[in-house]
């Protein structure tokens, strides 16, 4: 693709990042075949090849420029950033970063209204601490008949009991665990199962209270600056137990969300250009594992499954094309012994996108239900899926139930001889 950026242009840092991404794009059109949005609308706008040529449009208009509207906007918010297109482009394009240089550019010339301000800045506040987040849960539990619609479907009448859960400070084998901020509140058998099979592996979890929210949330509504300032912070709470005097610290960085893992492993990247952070980001990156990342690498004989079921697996955007590892879960889950159900169009985003399921209703609803009818095509006992915004999302049809899958596996595991007490299953 030829782009037209002035010398003076290709001084900014982020228009010389958005014209190596542009040049690579061949405009050859695989990329549409498999977004969702452009399934579902059939308006070029609305898929990658026709956002790159927005993006691009915006980036070479003078400020004052009348092409750059509400309606770029529009079709930008569109996205689902699902990465899908990624997955699928024969070029390599790295269209997520094109995304974020786009989306920061369009909210800068085109502000919006006061009330689409209001609510993104509502959003953020309200899911990115984990104890603001759990009080409104709560309230919202109470005052449930009074929750608008798209919120109270995200809402499960009672969460899982998350049990108990092994301290691993006996293990010589150590990993930190993100706990997350919506997590904790809507699934807290989550992250206690996850401590729980991995104790049985010999490795023991290390909570770290003054790490947040991964910043995800942040960055992706726009308040990129916020994003990295997350990133920073958890970077600044997890390096006392990364970089030790005299012994080994951590072996890695445990996420059960993927969205979460999605992200923290490019903290290397959003945060390449701060000196004081650029090295320390690089290093947790590289630690940061989805958790289907270390049950793939253990010896998994010593792991007995007493209650085999029947499984669909919904295989989050950011687990199979964020963090390329479709097809991992399944893996672990069949060398468990439990039975996959083939699912179709599993490439196809389930509608979450984190808060696009909020912003975007009625594209992230059509999309549920397809994912669904296709997900309960081999009627399942149950749906199983590897990030919280997609489990929330999916269990918000009161269909067929969706849980994390550690969670079933550790439902399935035969009694535990430890001395280690385990959680009877929910």
């Amino acid at each position: 693709m030829q782009t037209h950026f002035t010398a003076e242009d290709l001084q900014k840092p982020h228009i010389r990042e958005a014209d190596r991404v542009l040049r690579s794009c061949v405009h050859c059109g695989f990329c549409n075949a498999t977004c969702p949005t452009y399934q579902l609308l059939g308006d070029e706008r609305d898929g990658p090849r026709g956002r790159i040529y927005l993006i691009k449009e915006m980036l070479e208009a003078p400020e004052e420029s009348d092409k750059v509207t509400e309606q770029t906007r529009l079709h930008l918010d569109r996205c689902l950033t699902c990465r899908n297109c990624e997955t699928t482009c024969p070029s390599g394009v790295e269209y997520h970063k094109l995304l974020d240089i786009g989306r920061a550019e369009i909210e800068r010339r085109v502000p919006r209204k006061a009330s689409e301000r209001a609510l993104r800045y509502g959003l953020r506040k309200a899911l990115v601490d984990p104890k603001r987040f759990q009080a409104l849960f709560k309230l919202g539990l109470t005052f449930r008949p009074l929750v608008p619609g798209p919120l109270k479907e995200k809402m499960p009448p009672a969460p899982v009991d998350a049990g108990q859960r092994p301290s691993g400070k006996r293990h010589a084998r150590q990993m930190l665990i993100l706990e997350g901020c919506v997590q904790p509140g809507l699934s807290p058998n989550t992250n206690a199962a996850t401590a729980r099979v991995l104790d049985r592996l010999g490795i023991g979890l290390v909570p770290v209270s003054e790490a947040g929210c991964c910043g995800a949330i942040d960055f992706h509504l726009n308040a990129q600056d916020e994003g990295r300032a997350r990133a920073r912070a958890n970077i600044d709470a997890w390096w006392p137990h990364i970089d030790k005097e005299g012994e080994a610290g951590v072996e890695a960085i445990v996420q059960t969300a993927s969205g979460c893992g999605a992200f923290v492993k490019e903290y290397a990247e959003i945060l390449a250009d701060d000196p004081d952070y650029a090295d320390k980001a690089a290093r947790v990156s590289e630690l940061a594992r989805d958790l289907v990342e270390v049950l793939r690498d253990e010896e998994l004989d010593t792991l007995e499954v007493a209650q085999s079921r029947r499984l669909a697996f919904h295989c989050p955007c950011t687990l199979q094309h964020a963090q390329k590892l479709g097809g991992a879960v399944e893996g672990v889950l069949t060398r468990l012994g439990f039975t996959l159900t083939p699912v179709a169009d599993a490439h196809l985003c389930c509608g979450s996108a984190g808060t696009y399921s909020i912003t975007q209703p009625e594209l992230s609803m059509q999309l549920r239900d397809n994912k669904l009818d296709n997900l309960e095509a081999g009627s399942p006992e149950v749906i199983v899926t590897a990030n919280i915004g997609c489990q929330t999302h999916l269990n918000g049809a009161n269909r067929t139930t969706v849980r994390h899958w550690i969670e079933i596996v550790d439902e399935a595991l035969t009694p535990a001889t430890s001395n280690e007490p385990r959680a009877a299953s929910g």
